[in-house]
């Protein structure tokens, strides 16, 4: 799986999450729960992915195309994500 994205979001989601895009491929290889975001018609299909980095819960909005995912931003996860997440298990 390849893992993109555009840079300079990148730098603005690490410097007001903390959170570095680069990390992606470490979310992917682990437990994920995948599902669509469907709260805007944003002209393309979104997807909203939570999993571990580290100990953190994140989530990372995305698209995916083939074998490609386009990382749009990452966060912490919410406690109703966190929730979702670990009931899941």
């Amino acid at each position: 799986m390849n893992f993109t994205w555009n840079d300079a979001k990148r730098q603005a989601n690490l410097k007001k999450h903390g959170l570095d895009f680069a990390e992606t491929s470490r979310v992917f290889a682990g437990h994920t729960l995948t599902r669509p975001d469907t709260r805007f018609s944003y002209g393309e299909a979104r997807f909203s992915t939570v999993g571990l980095l580290g100990v953190e819960v994140v989530l990372i909005a995305h698209t995916e195309a083939e074998d490609t995912i386009h990382v749009i931003s990452m966060r912490k996860a919410e406690r109703h994500e966190r929730e979702y997440y670990f009931t899941s298990l």
